[in-house]
């Protein structure tokens, strides 16, 4: 009896980092208003080649619904010092949920919760469903989550290609398994969790290759040649479990659109043509299909 091979390929975006992107990327853009749509513009062209090159059966652009209650609890410093959103981005970012909707793009943000354990949640859920899932974004928490059926999209890689687990273990010299536990050690400084004195991504490297996980270093730490290097380690045992605690991503978060809405819904012509015209995207508005014919019909 021959099993029936899953097949469609879910996107799923990180819609703040690709906004954030499209803001610093096109510097000064306004509409005849006055309204900064730098982001707007930006956004709508990155999406618009992500489909073009990855061709999804199914598609999602998921936002942070703010920090997460557990990882602050654990640590109070926990992104603390991340500017604020520019205000000029901040008022861009209702339009592009508006333009989602009329571009048929499922969106999705829920408050309390932050969009990468949501990316993964639905990583999850894919796998089974569907071939493949890739994860658009240049956050390298996201490489624990890369497997047989999951891959990344990262937009600061110029090939447009997919990462798979060995793009993985080239950046990192790791596994994608082993990834929760290489941040652990190095740290994370854009999200202000601290890693191990004196243990930078080599060195975390060469542990992990030698002990293969966090763990089996702690217990075997007393093979450690360098005194500084063991001393460092051996005080950091609470210091390394937090950060596990922190760093592994959440994939089993309830509620959320089912994987049947995300596919590409119909587009509304009429609003993408109001919305085009009044942000003075002409390129986009010609692709856009041309309104009807006026005068009489026979």
């Amino acid at each position: 009896m021959s099993s029936v091979v899953p097949a469609g390929r879910l996107l799923l975006v990180d819609g703040h980092a690709y906004a954030y992107r499209a803001f610093y990327a096109i510097r000064s853009m306004s509409c005849p208003a006055g309204r900064p749509t730098n982001a707007l513009y930006g956004f709508i062209k990155m999406l618009q080649k992500m489909e073009g090159v990855l061709k999804p059966s199914h598609r999602m652009v998921v936002w942070d619904g703010g920090l997460a209650a557990e990882r602050m609890a654990e640590l109070p410093g926990y992104k603390s010092t991340r500017p604020p959103t520019p205000e000029a981005l901040d008022e861009q970012l209702p339009q592009l949920a508006d333009w989602l909707r009329a571009a048929g793009w499922a969106s999705h943000q829920v408050e309390g919760t932050e969009a990468d354990d949501w990316l993964a949640t639905y990583a999850r859920r894919a796998k089974g469903s569907l071939a493949s899932v890739v994860i658009a974004s240049s956050d390298k928490d996201f490489m624990q989550l890369v497997d047989d059926c999951v891959g990344l999209f990262n937009p600061n890689d110029k090939s447009d290609k997919v990462w798979t687990a060995a793009d993985v273990e080239t950046k990192t010299g790791v596994q994608p398994a082993q990834v929760v536990d290489w941040l652990s050690l190095v740290g994370d400084s854009v999200d202000d969790i601290p890693g191990v004195a004196g243990v930078g991504p080599k060195t975390a490297t060469d542990l992990l290759k030698r002990f293969g996980s966090i763990e089996q270093l702690l217990a075997r730490a007393g093979e450690l040649k360098s005194e500084s290097q063991r001393l460092a380690v051996q005080s950091s045992a609470e210091l390394l479990r937090r950060n596990q605690r922190m760093i592994r991503l959440k994939d089993e978060l309830a509620g959320g659109p089912d994987l049947e809405s995300l596919k590409p819904a119909s587009p509304n012509v009429e609003t993408l043509r109001e919305m085009y015209t009044r942000w003075n995207f002409r390129s986009l508005l010609a692709e856009v299909a041309p309104p009807p014919a006026q005068g009489d019909l026979f």
